[in-house]
């Protein structure tokens, strides 16, 4: 084996090294709260866009006998109006342990509004000491924009064509003269039907 090669193998390894180490988690941005307290899911700027109390109260899971369906109240704590919403309820037991999650989803989520959803398909197999949720798609109201009515005229827009540093302005349907060669060229801009 040559120096090379062995130095080459040491970097790169060095560097497989650095950029495991880099992918670590961080912090949890939803943290576990109690059962007791409202869960707050977040956006991805990190601004509080759910939150969610526990409606049911009984759960208490075994392996052999999980908890099967959960009751939670969402509520849509910012300001935008979102067509669906989905995301996962994550419960731990006193170790933090997960033991538990499943999804939810709603449609047509109001600010402010409430609403009661379950968690169909979790299976919860311990006495769970803390929970989270997290969403995972929010997918907001678009308004549609409408076109003018017809024989409505636009507000006249400036528009400008640079041509090698040369700025010459344009308008709407009227030609715009340029020397080519030893041609001359008009040039004509419209609105596209």
């Amino acid at each position: 084996m040559t120096t090379r090669t062995f130095v080459g193998c040491v970097t790169v390894c060095l560097l497989a090294f650095f950029h495991a180490y880099a992918q670590q988690p961080g912090n949890v941005a939803e943290p576990p709260v109690p059962l007791t307290q409202p869960a707050v899911a977040l956006d991805s700027q990190g601004q509080r866009v759910v939150e969610a109390t526990l409606r049911t109260t009984a759960l208490h899971g075994a392996p052999d006998t999980p908890v099967m369906n959960t009751a939670i109240i969402l509520r849509n704590v910012s300001q935008q109006f979102y067509n669906y919403v989905s995301g996962h309820a994550t419960f731990y037991d006193a170790s933090g342990v997960r033991c538990g999650e499943g999804l939810f989803k709603t449609d047509s989520f109001a600010p402010n509004e409430a609403v009661e959803i379950d968690t169909p398909g979790i299976r919860i197999i311990c006495s769970p000491v803390t929970w989270r949720i997290v969403t995972l798609d929010m997918m907001p109201r678009i308004i549609p924009v409408v076109p003018p009515a017809s024989g409505s005229t636009l507000a006249p827009v400036n528009l400008v064509i640079s041509i090698d540093g040369e700025e010459h302005p344009l308008q709407l349907g009227k030609p715009l003269v340029l020397n080519l060669g030893d041609k001359q060229r008009a040039i004509v801009v419209r609105s596209a039907p």
